[in-house]
C-alpha cells in the first residue's frame, strides 16, 4: 500500500518500498504535473544516506524524464532543506527527496516539495495518490535521459551554502569563541556549517560523520535516548555545546555544556526571542498542538500572536506563506524561519543558535537560566505504543474528568485528543508516519509529566 502521511510516503525497504512502487509514485507525480498545465516542467531531486537512496532517486529521475519532464539530480547526499531551497529559489515546479527522515534504517521514503519550498500539503498528496496506477509507468534509462538533456546531475550544495552565508550574520558569528560537537547521526548533514562560516573562532568536531545506512543501530532521530554518546563526549571533553541533526538534517536537538538535553520545546521560544528582539523580524510564533506552554508565554511577553496547528510542518508552512509568523517549529526539532523557505532546516537552526549567542554575549546556560527565571520551567515527556497493542481507536477512549486531581478544563481535538488542565496537559495522537500511537504530556514538574504519560499508557492499553 502506498499512502502519504504527515510528511511524505515512508515504508519498509523491499516490502512496500520497492523500485516498482517508486516508479508508480513517480509516474503519478509526472501525471500530476502534466495535469496542471501543458507548459514544460522541471523537478529537482535529492536524496539522503539511506540504503539505495541514490538508486531510488535515479529511478524517480528516469520516470520523470520519460514523461518529458526536465530533472536536476543531486550528485551527492543532500539535506532535505537544500532541495526545498532549490525548488523555490532555482524555480522548479516541484522538489522530490528520497528520505525517511528519522525512521528506522529499514525504511526509506519520498517527500514532495512545492515550488514555494515547503512540504506538499494534503491537496497535492491526495491528487498524486488518486493518479497512481492510472497510467502505465514510463521509464528512460539514465544515460539516455542525460543524452537527451532531460536529466542533469549537478552539485546542488554550493548555492545552498551561499544563501545561508547571506542569511546569517557571519561576521558576528565568526568572532564567537565556542567549541561544538556536532552529531550528524550518519545522515546528510555533512560539513555545511564550516563551509558557511569559513575561517572562524567556532571550533566544530564531529560524531558519526561517516555514511552508515544502518545508522549504527540507532534511529537517526535527535531525541535524548539516541544521544548518549554525544552527551558523554560533551561532558568529558568540555564542549560548550553538543548539536544533533536527524537523518535528512531538517531537525535539531542540543546538549548543553553540563550534558543536559535541550529539545525544540525550549529552542523554539529562545530562537523566537532572538528573531524578534535581535533580528527585528515581524510576525508571530507558530507551534504544533504538542508544543510547550512556554512558547505561548514567550509570544505573549513579546506582544505577538502564538499560532497552533496540527502536527506536521506543512501546516506551519502555510503560516509562513500567509506571512503570519517569523519562526515556527515542531516539538520533534523541526524549526523554520521567515525570509528563507517555509520549511524546517537543522543547519540553519544551528547557525541561528550561534548567532543568538554572539548577539547576547552570554553562555547558553545563562540564557536558559534567564528564560526559566522569567517564564517558568515546563517539563515535557512522550512515549509511543505500537498499534498492535492498542485495542480500539482513540474515538473510543473514555475521557476522565481530572488528571491527578486537576480538573480538565478543555479538550482539544485539532489533531488527536488533548486533555488540558490549568497546569498541565495529556495528549493522544496516532502517528502519520509510523504504526504507533504517541502519548504526550507536559507539566511544571518532571515527575508529574512522566506520571501523566504512564497514565496515558494505561488508558490506551485498557481500551
Amino acid at each position: 500500500m502506498i499512502k502519504f502521511g504527515t510528511d511524505g510516503w515512508r515504508a519498509v525497504i523491499a516490502q512496500d518500498y520497492t523500485f516498482g512502487n517508486v516508479k508508480i509514485v513517480s509516474q503519478a507525480i509526472a501525471d500530476y504535473l502534466r495535469g496542471e498545465s501543458k507548459a514544460s516542467k522541471k523537478v529537482v531531486i535529492g536524496y539522503d544516506t539511506r540504503f539505495l537512496s541514490e538508486e531510488f532517486a535515479k529511478t524517480v529521475a528516469c520516470v520523470l524524464a520519460a514523461n518529458n519532464i526536465k530533472v536536476t539530480l543531486s550528485d551527492r547526499c543532500l539535506p532535505t532543506p537544500a532541495v526545498s531551497f532549490h525548488a523555490r529559489y532555482s524555480r522548479y515546479d516541484l522538489g522530490v527527496v528520497i528520505t525517511a527522515s528519522h525512521n528506522p534504517a529499514s525504511f526509506n521514503g519520498l517527500k514532495i516539495k512545492t515550488k514555494e519550498g515547503g512540504s506538499a500539503d494534503k491537496s497535492i498528496t491526495d491528487a498524486v495518490e488518486k493518479l497512481m496506477r492510472k497510467n502505465k509507468c514510463k521509464f528512460l534509462e539514465i544515460e539516455e535521459a542525460k543524452r537527451r538533456n532531460l536529466v542533469e546531475v549537478k552539485d546542488l550544495s554550493k548555492a545552498y551554502v551561499r544563501f545561508l552565508q547571506k542569511f546569517v550574520d557571519r561576521g558576528r558569528i565568526k568572532k564567537l569563541k565556542v567549541k561544538v560537537l556536532l552529531d550528524l547521526m550518519y545522515g546528510a548533514g555533512d560539513e555545511f556549517i564550516e563551509k558557511i562560516l569559513g575561517k572562524s573562532n567556532v571550533k566544530i568536531d564531529y560524531l558519526h560523520k561517516e555514511r552508515d545506512p544502518s545508522f549504527g543501530g540507532i534511529n537517526p532521530e535527535p531525541v535524548e535516548k539516541n544521544l548518549g554518546e554525544l552527551v558523554k563526549k560533551v561532558k568529558k571533553d568540555k564542549y560548550d555545546l553538543g548539536i544533533a541533526l536527524d537523518g535528512d538534517a531538517d531537525r535539531i536537538a542540543m546538549i548543553d555544556s553540563s550534558g543536559n538535553y535541550i529539545d525544540a520545546q525550549v529552542l523554539l521560544p529562545l530562537l523566537g526571542i532572538h528573531m524578534i528582539k535581535n533580528r527585528g523580524a515581524s510576525g508571530g510564533i507558530g507551534k504544533t498542538i504538542v508544543g510547550s506552554n512556554l512558547i505561548d508565554k514567550v509570544a505573549l511577553s513579546l506582544g505577538v500572536s502564538c499560532y497552533e496547528t496540527p502536527v506536521g510542518f506543512k501546516y506551519l508552512s502555510n503560516l509562513f506563506k500567509e506571512n503570519l509568523i517569523c519562526v515556527g517549529g515542531e516539538e520533534a526539532g523541526g524549526i523554520g524561519y521567515k525570509g528563507y523557505i517555509p520549511e524546517r532546516d537543522g543547519s540553519l537552526s544551528f547557525l541561528l543558535i550561534l548567532e543568538m549567542l554572539a548577539y547576547e554575549g552570554r553562555s547558553f546556560g545563562r540564557l536558559l537560566s534567564d528564560l526559566y527565571k522569567k517564564y517558568g520551567k515546563w517539563y515535557y515527556s512522550r512515549t509511543a505504543i505500537g498499534l498492535k497493542n492498542v485495542k480500539k481507536g482513540l474515538e473510543d477512549l473514555q475521557l476522565p474528568r481530572q488528571l491527578y486531581g486537576k480538573k480538565i478544563e478543555r479538550v482539544n481535538t485539532l489533531d488527536g485528543i488533548k486533555l488540558i488542565t490549568k497546569d498541565n496537559w495529556l495528549m493522544f495522537r496516532k502517528s502519520g508516519t509510523e504504526p504507533i500511537v504517541r502519548v504526550y504530556a507536559e507539566s511544571k514538574s518532571a515527575k508529574e509529566a512522566r506520571r501523566l504519560v504512564s497514565l496515558g499508557e494505561s488508558m490506551i492499553y485498557a481500551l
